[in-house]
């Protein structure tokens, strides 16, 4: 028998019925439907933001704040494996809007980063702002240059 779209059925177990509220005492949802009793939870849209703790102090604003964190100030690169380079023609150059026309990346970020995920099949010119040292031997390996490119100035 063939497979067609309207002999599809869901596993056993996958689908559960509705719970439905508000049926009577002896179901288990009746009278406050599972919502307890007053308050803002049992009405409708009573919903509380999380993290809040009913006007104490919560405990994140609690907890002592020490040191400092360069998260803010690290540099966040893109990331670009050797292998999807294959797609540029062979002795082409590959800069930052290639790999963006091309879809490896997008996003914001300090700059691109060629890692050595994959192999290389052919020779090209690479620009980016920073490369695994596996990239580079990859891409030097096939006769492919790296360069290395500054990152422009902030605001550009």
């Amino acid at each position: 028998m063939s497979m067609r779209l309207h002999t599809l059925k869901p596993r056993p177990g996958a689908r559960h019925p509705r719970k439905r509220l508000g049926i009577g005492r002896s179901s288990g949802h009746g009278k406050t439907s599972g919502r307890g009793g007053k308050g803002q939870t049992a009405r409708s849209g009573g919903t509380i933001r999380i993290g809040f703790e009913g006007g104490q102090m919560p405990l994140i604003r609690r907890m002592p704040k020490r040191g400092f964190n360069n998260a803010r100030f690290g540099t966040r690169y893109l990331p670009v494996n050797v292998g999807d380079l294959n797609r540029f023609p062979e002795g082409s150059r590959v800069e930052e809007s290639d790999l963006r026309k091309a879809g490896l990346v997008n996003g914001r970020a300090d700059g691109i980063k060629v890692l050595g995920g994959g192999e290389l099949a052919h020779k090209l010119t690479v620009c980016a702002h920073a490369f695994s040292a596996s990239a580079r031997k990859k891409i030097e390996g096939v006769g492919g240059t790296c360069e290395t490119v500054k990152p422009s100035a902030p605001g550009k």
